[in-house]
């Protein structure tokens, strides 16, 4: 046998055992990249588990930032509301997806970041409110009581306006003096004897008075006889004193100026109207009495 035919097994031995060698390097070095990527990718899906755990953290704390908001504004609460649904809706979505699902996460991440700055805008529209409704609550304040010294004011001058208002009137009261009944007959002579007379005349003068209203005024005469009947003639004769419509015996109408006037006022007497006694004549002008007497007839 040749020698090339001895060391052709050798050799051929020799080559399987190299091939066998570096297939085994190939699979150990395969395999130790596939356990290493395999880790990596472990650690990537725990990483994405972890990153959407802490984005639904994100949401929830969301949520209660806008818990947290109050106003009293019904408008921009009703706003708000809307947002907190929104939210809620997407919590409930982050627990259904995949961590894996990178594309959501991005979406969901741009999203938290889109209402967090809806957030900081209804913070601070929620805080010019209060410093609005406070300047107003101060404001309100002040105009309640800038009213109630007006308020106060405007009682005191309606007092003093009503005290004044009183002495007035009582200034400005007419008064008579000089009083004087006469009883009349048919010829408009004098007699005290009440079967003979036909009218019963009242004289007095008016004092000076400068306070008083001037121009026309109706003077009143009511004249009581000694069993307290009002001498009239009709119902319908009737003016008004202390807001109450009474009648009146006799009326008669003065220009008044303001200085001394003598007036007499007359009234006519029914057959048999008369009686012996004392009688008692009262005077009114402006609806007060403004004087009083008494006579006699017999």
């Amino acid at each position: 046998m040749s020698n090339t035919d001895t060391n052709t097994p050798h050799k051929s031995h020799k080559t399987t055992i190299i091939v066998a060698s570096i297939s085994l390097v190939v699979i150990i070095v395969l395999g130790f990249l596939y356990f290493q990527n395999r880790s990596e990718m472990q650690l990537l899906v725990d990483e994405m588990v972890e990153e959407k755990a802490m984005l639904a953290y994100e949401f929830e704390s969301l949520a209660m930032d806008y818990d947290s908001l109050q106003t009293n504004s019904d408008t921009l609460n009703l706003i708000i509301e809307k947002e907190r649904e929104k939210i809620s809706q997407l919590i409930e979505e982050i627990q259904t997806i995949k961590a894996t699902n990178a594309s959501k996460i991005r979406e969901y991440k741009k999203e938290l970041g889109s209402l967090r700055k809806v957030l900081k805008n209804y913070v601070v529209q929620i805080d010019s409110l209060n410093q609005t409704n406070k300047a107003l609550t101060k404001e309100n304040i002040k105009y309640k009581n800038t009213v109630s010294n007006m308020r106060t004011t405007y009682n005191k001058l309606e007092a003093e306006k009503e005290n004044l208002e009183e002495k007035v009137e009582i200034a400005s009261k007419l008064e008579t003096f000089n009083m004087e009944a006469t009883g009349l007959n048919s010829r408009d002579r004098s007699t005290s004897r009440y079967s003979r007379v036909s009218k019963i005349r009242i004289c007095f003068s008016i004092q000076k008075n400068i306070t008083a209203e001037i121009g026309e005024k109706d003077i009143y005469l009511r004249v009581l006889r000694p069993d307290g009947a009002l001498l009239y003639h009709s119902k319908d004769d009737v003016f008004m004193s202390e807001n109450k419509e009474i009648n009146f015996s006799s009326r008669r109408t003065i220009e008044y100026g303001g200085d001394e006037l003598d007036v007499c006022i007359y009234y006519t007497v029914d057959p048999g109207e008369l009686t012996d006694g004392e009688y008692t004549a009262d005077i009114f002008a402006d609806g007060q009495n403004i004087g009083t007497m008494t006579f006699n007839l017999k």
